[in-house]
């Protein structure tokens, strides 16, 4: 099992790959299910997409200025073929020197990013995410979750992530809050064509933050 696990991760490393892999899932409804009730931008709003992988949330957002960072250089030209209009694209991860010179953002995404993430890792996101934020901006997550009234076939699946890091909701919850005492948090069990358990963290930034 471990090895198919590991090719499976593998191959959703290719861009083609995991956008495929979504459509079969129905991750484009449950993309636009999460923009709609979750991001809801504006248009005008400016949007920091940390680890915008291929970019596919701009298919559901509104006109925005957008700006993903993305470690996969394959990822990034992917996002570029395809929605280079809609947006800028930079290949690397968001650091603090990174904001250096940009705006400050109404709404930071971190989308399937805290799982992959180890405790120091994930609250270092979030204190960036503040820094990036207007006050009152909002970082909006969105990961896999352990949750007791998921299924047993969910809780394995969600299992086999290629993320290392999948927490239960008072596990995110508690890394977020170190960082966004103010926050909503969300579980949905419904969002994808197959059993799966997601955690949605709306987290508000406070009139403090935008510190760079």
């Amino acid at each position: 099992m471990a090895q198919v696990t590991s090719g499976i991760r593998s191959v959703l490393s290719r861009p083609g790959a995991y956008n495929l892999f979504q459509h079969l899932v129905g991750a484009r409804s449950s993309r636009r299910e999460f923009v709609d009730a979750y991001v809801r931008a504006r248009p005008g709003d400016k949007v920091l997409d940390i680890g915008c992988g291929t970019a596919e949330i701009l298919e559901c957002l509104p006109a925005v200025e957008y700006r993903g960072f993305d470690a996969s250089s394959e990822y990034i030209d992917a996002a570029r073929a395809r929605f280079g209009g809609r947006g800028k694209f930079s290949c690397g991860i968001v650091e603090r020197q990174t904001l250096v010179g940009l705006p400050q953002f109404d709404i930071a995404l971190a989308i399937g990013i805290l799982h992959h993430l180890g405790d120091e890792e994930a609250t270092s996101l979030f204190s960036l995410a503040n820094a990036a934020l207007k006050p009152g901006g909002r970082l909006v997550t969105f990961d896999g979750c352990f949750d007791d009234r998921q299924s047993w076939l969910a809780r394995r699946i969600v299992g086999m992530d290629r993320g290392q890091n999948v927490r239960d909701r008072p596990g995110y919850e508690r890394l977020a809050r170190s960082v966004f005492p103010e926050m909503k948090v969300h579980i949905r069990h419904d969002l994808l064509r197959m059993p799966y358990t997601h955690i949605i963290m709306e987290c508000i930034a406070s009139a403090a933050s935008g510190a760079r």
